[in-house]
Formats: structure tokens, C-alpha cells, sequence
């Protein structure tokens, strides 16, 4: 096989381009773990984890079966299933005073299964939610955003491990 220049450049292109994405991809405040356990068992796996702290306010408020959407309308979706959680306890004083808070939150978790078969759950990092959308809203961050990130952490590293 004879390798044209015309080639190469494409090669070169998309290697380029692959990286940029891997490397944006890494910044855009999204945490995504792999997961040991199929779909619907990650998903319940999460679920437990967030109602062992109803103790401390937090919830699972719905859940969102994008595939099970798409086969009523007859088109195929691999298994993608957010999951909509927070603490009203915490939110709910910031969502009064500001209501468009409301759009960004609560926070919401996705496990989604791969062209390969391969299972993930993904979320906005504790920073992104912080850094990002609360000055969106003109809001400061709290001082610390470990407390949160520690919870976030905890609860994937059950669902996924």
C-alpha cells in the first residue's frame, strides 16, 4: 500500500483533533468512572448510595431512562440513565433566593453503556457545580468544595467498584 501525503496529513489531522478532545475532555468538570457492574445494577448501586445519606438531606428525585424514551418512538439507544439527586436541605435556601438556580440543579448522575458493552457513570465535579454554575447565577462558591466532592466520590466509587 502506497502511503500519499494527502494521507498522512489526514492521519496527522485526526490525531490532533482526537488529542484536543481527550485533553478538553479532561477539563470540562465531568468525573467519569468505569463500571465493574451492568447499567441497571450501577444505576441501583448509586441510588443505594445516595439514601444511605437521607440522614444528612439527600435524595434520589427521579431517574431518567433515555433508552426505554427512545424504543417508544422505535429507535435504539444503548442504555443511558440519569439520575437526578441532591440535598434540599442545601439547595433549597440557595434556589430561594435565586430561583434560575433551578435549570442547574439538582445535580444529576449518568450511567451509560458504551459501543463496546462497556458501563460508566458520569457527573459534574463538585468544583464544576461550585466554579461554574453558582457564578453563573451570581453566586459565590462556598470555601470549600471537598465536603461534596468527598460525598460524590464515595457514592460512584460504590456504584462502580
Amino acid at each position: 500500500m502506497r502511503v500519499t501525503n494527502s494521507f498522512l496529513k489526514l492521519v496527522v489531522s485526526t490525531a490532533i483533533c482526537t488529542t484536543m478532545v481527550a485533553a478538553h475532555a479532561a477539563d470540562d468538570g465531568l468525573i467519569t468512572k468505569p463500571s465493574r457492574y451492568p447499567v441497571k445494577e450501577t444505576v441501583s448501586r448509586f441510588e443505594a448510595a445516595i439514601k444511605e445519606r437521607e440522614a444528612v438531606g439527600f435524595t434520589v428525585f427521579t431517574e431518567i431512562d433515555h433508552a426505554a424514551a427512545a424504543n417508544k418512538f422505535g429507535l435504539d439507544l444503548r442504555p443511558r440513565t440519569v439520575i437526578v439527586f441532591g440535598n434540599p436541605k442545601l439547595g433549597t435556601p440557595v434556589m430561594v433566593k435565586t430561583p434560575l438556580l433551578a435549570i442547574d440543579v439538582p445535580p444529576k448522575a449518568l450511567v451509560w453503556e458504551d459501543d463496546q458493552g462497556k458501563v460508566w457513570l458520569s457527573y459534574n465535579s463538585a468544583d464544576y457545580l461550585y466554579k461554574t454554575i453558582y457564578p453563573r447565577h451570581g453566586l459565590a462558591a462556598p470555601p470549600t468544595t471537598a465536603p461534596f466532592a468527598k460525598a460524590l466520590d464515595e457514592m460512584s466509587d460504590y456504584a462502580t467498584k
